[in-house]
């Protein structure tokens, strides 16, 4: 294990561990030595979850201290003879010269899960950090350097995708995926393109009055030779690419404008919900964007429903908090997608300003036979009353759980109860303003 230098050309200017150049020469030098003596070699690529937010809200100062924190427990938990190098970012590359198996690599990923699992603690703040660690494995993966390290990043971006501090060997069939993702993700650069996201619009009804009182906007992917894409099979992708900011400009002035012509067309102005991803509120300029696209729509804050996942929610960073006030501050709402997913915390509720929960399918369809969601959807519709927000059921498809929301004075609904998503042209007919349920 390498002295951290600083000040050094060759070493990584805030932790001071060797830099992406040393990490590759001494791969070289082990692998010319494993393939005389027959040992085995592991390459692990780290990544952390939280620098860009600790940066964006505390700091770079914070962050860089971070990183000194967490390179002096990653070398805690390696040999004098391994080497742990930084090569930029929240990124950090391990090497294990003359390791037995895999299993070794594995002991080492486990040890350094622990190292992390201990708060960090930069001024008055203490935070929790997650990690991701991919491993590769000569001979067994590669006998060649750039290969080794290219499928330990491989299986460490597998890794993110199955869960919090986990650790990932790398396989083959792992570059098959990475391949048909590129693929996919090139197809859907394309799509934005050339025009193929379109939207369908889904009822919400008042349950007091029976009328149309909103619209959920909902995008679809018309992929040329598969037909309709609906958005969980693009989604996640476009979530972990720059392209959901795309994207979800893209939306929501479609939203937007189509709300205004509905106007023009002298149907009855009603709210349209869009749901917004963590990726665009963490832009600096995302109030302005909204702002522009009502300006370029002509269309009143008041008639724009903005909904997001209670990850958002969860985060409680100061930039959320003051993105969300100021938008509620211009007149624009704020709703809970799919309420009640698991979190057991709902402290976040007082702190931002949220006018209306939706509360997730399961509950609905299953308040019928299970007395403990019947009793949680009772729970949640008091409780939301008393924060004075309002509450939406989705995914109501029969009458009978339609009729015991009304009975728990739940304010809407929306669900194939009533209407399927569907094309703006037959959306107009819910506009009418005559009862519908």
């Amino acid at each position: 294990m390498a002295l951290k230098e600083k000040n050094n050309p060759f070493y990584d200017v805030t932790t001071g561990l060797p830099s992406r150049k040393i990490f590759y020469d001494r791969l070289k030098q082990t692998l010319a030595l494993a393939r005389r003596r027959g040992n085995a070699v592991a390459v692990m690529f780290v990544s952390l979850d939280c620098l860009k937010l600790i940066n964006d809200n505390l700091g770079k100062n914070f962050g860089d201290q971070l990183l000194c924190m967490v390179a002096d427990r990653l070398e805690g938990c390696l040999r004098q003879s391994d080497t742990v190098a930084r090569p930029g970012r929240d990124e950090f590359m391990i090497l294990l010269p003359e390791i037995a198996n895999g299993g070794d690599a594995a002991r080492v990923a486990e040890k350094i899960f622990t190292a992390l699992n201990s708060t960090f603690l930069l001024g008055v703040h203490e935070l929790f950090i997650n990690a991701y660690i991919g491993i590769s494995l000569y001979p067994d993966d590669s006998a060649e350097d750039m290969a080794l390290i290219k499928n330990s990043y491989t299986a460490m971006q597998h890794a993110m995708k199955t869960g919090r501090n986990t650790y990932e060997f790398y396989s083959p069939s792992m570059n098959v995926k990475a391949f048909n993702r590129m693929v996919t993700e090139n197809c859907l650069r394309l799509a934005l393109r050339r025009s193929e996201f379109f939207l369908h619009y889904q009822p919400q009804i008042d349950l007091q009055t029976g009328r149309v009182i909103g619209l959920e906007a909902l995008v679809r992917w018309d992929r040329p030779d598969f037909g309709v894409v609906y958005p969980n099979s693009f989604i996640p992708l476009m979530e972990e690419s720059d392209l959901i900011l795309s994207l979800g400009e893209l939306v929501l002035y479609s939203a937007c404008t189509q709300n205004r012509r509905w106007q023009e067309s002298g149907l009855m102005p009603v709210r349209v919900a869009v749901n917004i991803s963590s990726r665009q509120l963490e832009q600096g300029d995302f109030v302005d964007l909204v702002e522009r696209i009502l300006g370029e729509a002509d269309l009143g804050p008041d008639l724009l429903e903005l909904e997001m996942t209670e990850s958002i929610f969860m985060k409680n960073s100061e930039m959320t908090v003051d993105t969300l006030r100021a938008l509620r501050r211009m007149g624009v709402h704020i709703s809970i997608d799919d309420f009640g997913t698991g979190y057991s915390s709902f402290s976040y509720l007082k702190y931002f300003p949220i006018t209306k929960l939706k509360m997730v399918e399961p509950f609905i369809s299953s308040i019928a036979i299970e007395p403990n969601d019947a009793a949680i959807t009772r729970a949640i519709v008091a409780m939301a009353h008393s924060l004075n927000m309002k509450v939406i059921a989705e995914g109501v498809e029969r009458k009978d759980h339609m009729e015991f929301l009304r009975t728990l004075e739940c304010d809407e609904l929306q669900g194939n109860i009533f209407s399927h998503p569907v094309p703006a042209r037959d959306a107009a007919r819910f506009l009418s303003g005559e009862r519908m349920i």
